[in-house]
């Protein structure tokens, strides 16, 4: 069971209104719902403050989280866009209904009863100003308190602000682009890491920055994208380079078109272009390049050689180690 409470909060009773959070909260909710191709995914629950007439206060929001962590699932997901606050006491989330910042719902609470919580994986995700101090409780100093499978990502640190630009969090933006694919690995998977990678390398150095925390002993896949290459040819790697830094020795008989071939130079041959093409495939992706020359098709009519990059010996391993 995979279940997410995703809120977005624009309208402010005391003042101090936004306007992008509530079309956040939306962007979220609709790329976490399904898979890419259509599958179930996460099970969503929605709470918007859009206008006096639909608010978000302060005991409710704590009442969904508390439901939220309370269930046995496998991922327990929260997130929220809208006003942070910090003082000494404390960093907090702002609900429609606050008017003080110490009046929102504190975020070492909410760190409390994710600790305490049976789901197996639980992932705390906020665009708010100051959200960088979760998990930093002010008794522990710079020591961060997250109990195992506790994974949070902000969108800024505990002194920045969170911005907005046309209408829209800049971090959710970026989060929502690396849950549509940008921060897939090979084999689909997009994870809480490489979203934060993607965001982080997204965001320059004079702009908010993203605060990456986690205690878990492997990441959990959050969303899966159509992978850039199918399973059943990144498989064939270890068939391909049996051992570490292997060569692997090309002919013409690799490459199937019949045009540049000088004369008495032999025909394709029909299994090795089939391998050919995985080959190519590899070097499309980084997983390998020829040796002795600049393209594959030269390597191929010149007698040469291909073989793994880092990125390529990686997913070897992985293959060899039955992951993939």
């Amino acid at each position: 069971m995979r279940i997410a409470l995703i809120v977005g909060v624009n309208h402010y009773e005391h003042g101090g209104h936004l306007y992008g959070c509530v079309n956040d909260a939306h962007s979220v909710k609709a790329i976490l719902e399904r898979h890419d191709g259509g599958s179930v995914n996460f099970d969503c629950r929605l709470l918007t403050g859009t206008g006096p007439s639909e608010t978000v206060k302060r005991g409710d929001l704590k009442d969904q989280i508390t439901e939220l962590f309370k269930a046995d699932a496998d991922i327990a997901l929260f997130y929220f866009a809208g006003h942070g606050h910090i003082e000494a006491t404390g960093g907090y989330l702002l609900t429609s209904d606050a008017a003080r910042g110490d009046e929102g719902v504190s975020l070492t609470e909410i760190l409390t009863i994710a600790n305490n919580s049976p789901a197996k994986n639980k992932l705390i995700i906020l665009d708010s100003c100051h959200s960088g101090i979760a998990g930093t409780p002010p008794e522990a100093g710079q020591l961060a308190s997250l109990a195992e499978g506790v994974t949070v990502l902000t969108a800024s640190t505990k002194d920045q602000y969170a911005t907005e630009q046309n209408g829209r969090g800049v971090f959710t933006t970026l989060l929502v682009d690396a849950l549509s694919g940008s921060a897939a690995n090979l084999t689909g998977d997009i994870t809480p890491g490489s979203i934060y990678a993607h965001i982080d390398q997204s965001l320059g150095a004079w702009e908010q920055r993203p605060v990456f925390k986690t205690n878990v002993k492997q990441f959990v896949s959050l969303r899966k994208s159509s992978p850039s290459i199918s399973i059943e040819d990144l498989r064939k790697i270890t068939t391909l380079f049996p051992t570490p830094g292997y060569s692997f020795p090309l002919d013409p008989t690799f490459e199937p078109e019949m045009k540049g071939r000088d004369e008495g130079m032999p025909n394709p041959v029909e299994e090795n272009t089939r391998i050919f093409s995985v080959l190519q495939k590899y070097n499309r992706l980084n997983l390998l390049v020829p040796d002795g020359a600049d393209h594959m098709w030269n390597a191929a009519m010149e007698s040469k050689s291909c073989r793994l990059t880092a990125l390529g010996e990686h997913y070897r391993r992985l293959v060899e180690k039955n992951r993939i």
